[in-house]
């Protein structure tokens, strides 16, 4: 991957899109998207902290618990996956594989991983 290192606003070369896997070129222009919409990317979150994060969901789950059940889903902003967990939630329209949105919210964890819990969220253009 040398030669496609470039951060957020740096166009590389003609050879190395030609080259590059397009896992890459996506992560790339997420991380665009996210400092354009000025959000803070995943990698850089903290437990507790109110933030707005921008991505592409990658998969949305209903997981029918016992006590309580949840809508999870997998936001990647090109750096980093987090979980937007909606509780009681069986469906929200929209929220769907390899759709745009904004979330906003305090982070946390969930199984282990960084969540933000009833996110409040933006749907961006479609993918």
């Amino acid at each position: 991957m040398r030669g496609y290192a470039g951060g957020v606003g740096h166009r590389p070369s003609l050879l190395s899109r030609l080259t590059v896997s397009a896992h890459h070129l996506d992560a790339a222009e997420l991380r665009s998207e996210v400092e354009r919409l000025s959000c803070k990317p995943v990698l850089e979150l903290r437990r507790g902290t109110v933030v707005n994060v921008a991505g592409r969901l990658r998969a949305v789950v209903y997981n029918p618990r016992e006590t309580l059940p949840t809508l999870e889903a997998e936001l990647f902003d090109g750096s980093a996956p987090i979980e937007l967990v909606w509780l009681g939630r069986r469906r929200i329209a929209g929220i769907e594989p390899g759709r745009r949105l904004v979330a906003r919210g305090r982070v946390g964890v969930h199984d282990g991983r960084l969540a933000i819990y009833n996110p409040w969220y933006e749907l961006q253009g479609v993918a």
